[in-house]
């Protein structure tokens, strides 16, 4: 009976290991080419704002050195090396000067002041029109310089009328001086608003020159002061000076657009 139940049990082993090498080519089949399990999944959720990287436009990296140019002025620290107020105060009066210019130069309509700040050059110097003849206006179209009393300076007086930038013709008649008001046309509007311009860029050439010399004073004064320290002042005279130029600007392009209307 023992012998029977081996020779059964034989059997059975010979009818596995034939099955199994029967599904041998099929499991092989299955773990080259796994079956792939399709699933619907969820969106990962958006990631929060913080996580975000955010890349500057040109404009905005413009911006932003603009406003990490500007320097706080130490004025404790400035004024150890440069006299700082008398260095605000040439600043001021340039612009102030540039103002004045405006008024007086750039004036669209002609009026009795309008012809004061001319320059008159003479033998002895020179010498505001006003200074050297009587001007009154005959008409709104019209306005007479008598220079009765210094007659020598009349051809002087006219030569200055014709060569300012107000677009003047004037007419002698003996020491009499008649001084047409022109018309305010396109052209008369554009030529004072080049004046102007130029007028603009003389202000900066002396705002430079005003920044050039306190940076020269500061570079002098370096006993007792470190290079660290004359190079920061020399910044802030910058600033300074870049504010101040900057509001020249402002003067000329309200300027500008009075004058075109």
């Amino acid at each position: 009976m023992c012998a029977d139940f081996a020779l059964a049990s034989g059997f059975v082993t010979v009818m596995a290991l034939s099955r199994l090498n029967l599904l041998r080519p099929l499991l092989l089949r299955q773990l080259r080419c796994p079956l792939v399990v399709t699933s619907r999944l969820q969106q990962p959720p958006p990631l929060p704002a913080c996580g975000l990287r955010l890349y500057a436009t040109k404009k905005a990296k413009a911006k932003a050195k603009g406003q990490s140019a500007k320097l706080n002025i130490n004025a404790a620290l400035v004024e150890d090396i440069v006299d700082l107020g008398a260095l605000r105060a040439e600043m001021a009066a340039v612009v102030s000067a540039l103002k004045d210019d405006f008024t007086r130069s750039l004036s669209i309509r002609t009026s009795l002041g309008a012809l004061d700040h001319i320059l008159v050059t003479t033998g002895d110097g020179k010498f505001p029109l006003n200074q050297l003849g009587q001007i009154s206006m005959k008409s709104p179209q019209l306005i007479i310089i008598n220079m009765s009393s210094f007659p020598e300076a009349t051809a002087a007086a006219t030569l200055a009328l014709r060569e300012s930038s107000m677009n003047l013709n004037p007419e002698v008649e003996g020491t009499v001086i008649r001084v047409p008001i022109p018309k305010v046309t396109r052209e008369h509007r554009e030529n004072l608003a080049k004046v102007a311009k130029q007028l603009a860029n003389k202000a900066k050439e002396s705002l430079r020159r005003v920044r050039s010399g306190a940076v020269t004073q500061a570079k002098r004064t370096k006993e007792g002061h470190s290079e660290d320290t004359v190079r920061l002042v020399e910044k802030q005279i910058q600033q300074l000076s870049d504010n101040t130029a900057a509001e020249v600007d402002k003067l000329l392009a309200a300027k500008t657009k009075e004058l075109l209307g």
